[in-house]
Parts: structure tokens; sequence; C-alpha cells
């Protein structure tokens, strides 16, 4: 394991939420001798299981579905929806996810700022906005929140300045603090919130310097740095020679940004990285070197960190990170050669497989590996990409198109998809009803310049985004069989389409970035039900039930690829409102 030291104030900082946080929790033990807590701690039984009202985690589960088994609303009355409350969110950019649990919504804004909601009424229970640096902004770390984890009596989350805090859930108070890096000097950008595997609290974060780009894990009830992951390796480390002789100082940017998914019977983290610094690889010693371990699925020991097995999914030159959700799935493995362009030739038709499975990058390409081992099964395309000309079936190795590939400054390519997606952070779902992926898609390119003149200057590149050639529509969602990779439907439409989940009433809840929030069904793609919420939906919708009765929630708001789709659709013109909707069906007399 690669263990970095950790600063002095970082040590500081853990032992003293340490001492912190046992005084409140002796002071914590002597009020509920008085006054009994009402609320029942999180344990990792309920994570690994959690209740089926409940919403306990950014996608619900650790393996990262996105589903709600709940399934009192169903493709027969959900038009009868109605909306039951809306709150305002703070300013930012607002892509946040509630968490479900005991009759409380807990709600991350923009800026560190939490708030804990009655889930039947809207009413504020409490909120925290966690004293930040003035000139974050000026720094260029990010504002925008889009998780939380609860675990115990705790609400914890990652902040803009670098550090994992908890909080009270009951009363919004900070009971431990540590300082993962120091933002002056190791800025990362934590725009997504941690997971908790086995009492573990488990972050990503995008980053600059080598020092910087780390995965770590921290004790859930303590804050006490467990470990740490660099997913840049140093000198004599393994995967030290996929760099060449680029110095270590000059090995940049691989981040890990969104949020892991976790499985506790392997006890394995998957958790997929980004581009390199610059994306060019001319200019990092050659486009021969792997430049490991960007644009990867990485496995990690939860207890050490270490990398049990990896999987690069491109060798990337345009900004097309694979960050995203993996999606754990048991499920016979059947790819159809009709449907799917690339399959292992070792592969027993029909057999039962544990896999890591889903879209994880911005390309668009559906993956399907085996989550023990990483073997490569199958993976097949969903929207126009010339980025990739092959997958080699039996070892899995990646073959970029060579006619897109940068040579050198100046040189401007077409590249499909843009570095918005096809895919990005956006998240997709799972029905197990089905055994169907449902993915939020759009249809783009881009004129792609290598240049150190212009545009993003970490990655060397500017461009001009485009609907992809021959497309009039921009948004999709399509349903894929996670067993056969056939495409069994899509709906197509204009404005970019958003974050979706699945519920036991067979349903697909999405919405799109001119303010409509939509009810599919799982089945065929039927649209059931529609709203205009006014403003793009950027937040992860969730479903979740108080006293017997289901609830739909899902926010609005900005967020820059939000921004970017919006661009390239000129005439749909969305508000900008940071707004938290709630529905359900009417109450029964």
């Amino acid at each position: 394991m690669i263990l970095l030291p950790v600063s002095t104030r970082a040590r500081r900082s853990a032992v003293v939420a340490v001492g912190v946080y046992l005084v409140l929790v002796s002071a914590a033990a002597l009020a509920r001798a008085q006054t009994p807590s009402e609320m029942v701690p999180v344990t990792d039984a309920m994570l690994q299981a959690p209740a089926p009202e409940d919403w306990l985690m950014w996608r619900r589960t650790l393996d990262g579905w996105g589903y709600s088994p709940l399934d009192q609303i169903t493709t027969d009355n959900v038009g009868a929806l109605r909306m039951v409350w809306t709150r305002g969110l703070g300013p930012g950019s607002q892509q946040g996810t509630p968490l479900a649990y005991g009759g409380v919504l807990y709600m991350p804004n923009p800026r560190d700022v939490i708030q804990a909601i009655d889930a039947t009424t809207g009413d504020l229970k409490w909120e925290h906005r966690r004293a930040v640096p003035e000139r974050v902004g000026a720094q260029g770390l990010v504002t925008n929140n889009r998780n939380i984890a609860i675990y115990d009596r705790l609400i914890i989350d990652t902040s803009i300045d670098d550090h994992v805090f908890a909080l009270d859930a009951e009363s919004g108070d900070m009971v431990w603090e540590t300082e993962i890096l120091d933002y002056e000097t190791y800025r990362a950008l934590q725009s997504s919130g941690p997971i908790v595997a086995d009492g573990k609290v488990i972050s990503g974060r995008s980053c600059v310097r080598p020092e910087s780009c780390v995965i770590t894990a921290h004790d859930a009830l303590t804050g006490e740095e467990l470990w740490r992951r660099r997913t840049i390796p140093g000198p004599g480390e393994p995967g030290d020679e996929t760099w060449g002789g680029v110095p270590f100082e000059d090995r940049k940017h691989v981040g890990t940004w969104m949020v892991p998914s976790y499985d506790p019977a392997l006890n394995l983290i998957y958790i997929g990285t980004s581009v390199t610094s610059p994306a060019p690889k001319f200019m990092l010693g050659g486009s021969d070197l792997a430049h490991l371990y960007h644009n990867s699925t990485l496995a990690l020991d939860a207890d050490t960190g270490e990398i049990n097995w990896y999987y690069q999914h491109l060798n990337d030159h345009w900004d097309l990170d694979h960050p995203f959700e993996r999606l754990l799935v048991d499920t016979a493995v059947t790819p159809d050669p009709t449907a799917v362009e690339w399959i292992n030739p070792r592969l027993q038709p029909g057999e039962t497989r544990r896999v890591v499975t889903g879209i994880p990058g911005k390309t668009g390409l559906v993956y399907t590996l085996d989550r023990e081992t990483g073997e490569f099964l199958w993976a097949t395309p969903t929207v126009t990409q010339n980025v990739i000309s092959d997958i080699d079936g039996e070892t899995g190795a990646v073959t970029e198109n060579a006619e897109v590939v940068f040579s050198a400054l100046g040189q401007e390519v077409l590249s499909c998809p843009s570095w918005i997606g096809g895919k990005d952070w956006e998240a997709g779902a799972y029905s197990p009803l089905t055994n169907t992926m449902y993915y939020p898609l759009r249809n783009t390119c881009a004129q792609v310049l290598s240049t150190s003149d212009s545009g993003l200057a970490i990655y060397q590149l500017a461009a001009r985004i485009q609907l992809a050639p021959g497309v009039e529509e921009l948004g999709t969602v399509r349903a894929i069989s996670a067993e056969t990779g056939r495409t069994l439907w899509t709906h197509e439409q204009r404005a970019a389409t958003m974050s979706l989940v699945t519920t036991g009433g067979g349903l697909v809840f999405g919405g799109d970035v001119n303010g409509r929030f939509r009810a599919f069904d799982q089945e065929t793609g039927e649209v059931h039900w529609e709203i205009n919420l006014g403003s793009p939906v950027t937040g992860f919708p969730i479903s979740y039930a108080v006293d017997g009765r289901q609830y739909v929630a899902v926010s609005t708001g900005n967020a820059a690829t939000a921004s970017g789709f919006i661009r390239l659709t000129p005439e749909i013109r969305p508000s900008a409102g940071n707004n938290l909707f709630v529905f359900a069906l009417p109450e029964s007399d």
C-alpha cells in the first residue's frame, strides 16, 4: 500500500477531533440517559440492506443501483402524482442528493451547507453552515456537493476546503473534523461526498499534484485517517514505468471525483479515475504509454487501500473521464453478438457472474467486468463515438483511433463524444425487476484543438462542442439489458437528459435541462407522467416512505454541464432556481 505522510496539521486535527468526539459522546450519552434519543443509529448492516423506506446513501445501496423497492406508486396510478411540498435551496452549483431516514431528509446544499428537513412537510429542523475560507472560489475550489453519508448518529461529508467532517444528525452540531489536504498547497476539488464501507468513510476527489490525487479512508466515528491511496504511482512503485521518464512532480490530475461502490462480500471498493493533465499524451512522454491509473476502474481492498485489480478503459487524449457510478450486479452473462461489439471468446453464455457493469465514462461505452478479478467480459457503444477503434475480447486491451490522437500542438480533431458526454456525472440506474440498466445519454461531438494558448489550460485543450453529425435530438434515455447488452428501448428528445432512479412500481423517474421531470415505464419507455419544474433537474432523484406513504424527491438548479447542454439547444430557455420538490399520491380518505 502507498501511504503518504499526513501533514502535522492533519494529524493534530484528527487527534483533536477524536478528543472532541469522545467528550461529545460522553455528553450525548448523559443527555440520552435523561432524555432517550428518538434516532436509531445507522449500522453497517443497515447500510448493506437498507429498509425499503430509507435512502441512506448516494444511490441508496452500496452496489450503486439507484433503485428503491417501494411500489405504492405504479405505472397504473402515477398519473395521479402530486407535489406535496417544495423548498428553496442555497445559491451555487446544485447537484444534491437527499438522504431519507426516520422521517427526515438530510439535504446537501452548495458551499458546505447541510439541512435537516421534515420529510412529510418540508419544514426545516436544522441547518448547518460550515465556516469555509472566504477565497475558496478564487483558489479554484468547487462549491457543489453531490452527496452526503449517514452512519451511527452522524451525517458525514467532505468539504470545499479539503476536510472530511461529521455532524450530529439530530442537532446539526459539528462532532469531528479532519483535514485531508492543505488546500492552499495541495488543492483538490471535493465535488462529491463519501460512502461508508464497513465503518470507513471512503472519499475521492479531483486533483492537480500527485500528492493530492488520493482516495482516503477515515474512521466514521472519530475521523481518524486509516489509509490513503495515490492514483499516480511514484518512482519505483508498480505502474511507475507507464509514465516513462516524466518526473513525479509533473504527473498530474488523475482524479476520483465521483462516488465509489462497495461489495461487502469481497470487501472491495470500486472507483473510477479521470484524465491526466495535460490530456494529449505526446506532452507526457508519448502516446504509447499507459499513464496509470488514469481512466481506469480500481478495485481496492477496503481494509488497506491496496489495488486488488485495475482495468484501463481508455488512454485518454480528449478529457473523456471514467469516474462515474459502477453497478454491482449478479447476473447471467449472455452478450448478444448482434448487439454487442466486443465479447470475451472464453465466456460461457448464460453463466452467472458477479459483475461490475454500466457506463463508467464519457465515451458512453457499456463495460461489463468480473468484479472479483477484473476480467473483461463484454463492451459496446451506446452513442456516436470515434475514439476507440477496437477492444481485444481476450485481454480487454483498448485500442484508440490513431486518426484522432494528437501528435502536436495546433492539431484539431473531431472527437465523439465531447467532454460533456456521452455520459457525465448524471447517474443512470438499475432495476432488478427487469435486469436492465437505464442511462441518461447525450449525442455530442466536439472539434478539439491541442493548444497551450486558450480553452482549458489544465488539459491543454480547447473545444467547440456540437451535436453529433446527423442528429437533432440531444437527449436520450436508453434501457440496456445487463444480461445480453441489447438496447430494449430508447427515449429521444431535444433537451439533454439528467439523472435517473428506478422503483419497485416499475417506473424510471428522471428529468432534463428544460425542467421536465418524468416517469417512464421500465418495460416500454412509455412516459406515464410529466411535470415542468421550471429549472434544469440537476439533482439526483430518490424515493422514500414515511408512515406507509411513498414519496419521490428531486431538486433543480445550476450545474456546469446543464449550461453546456442548453447552449446546444438555444431555443430551450429554462430558469435557474435551486429548489427541492417532493411528490406523492393523494392521501386516501
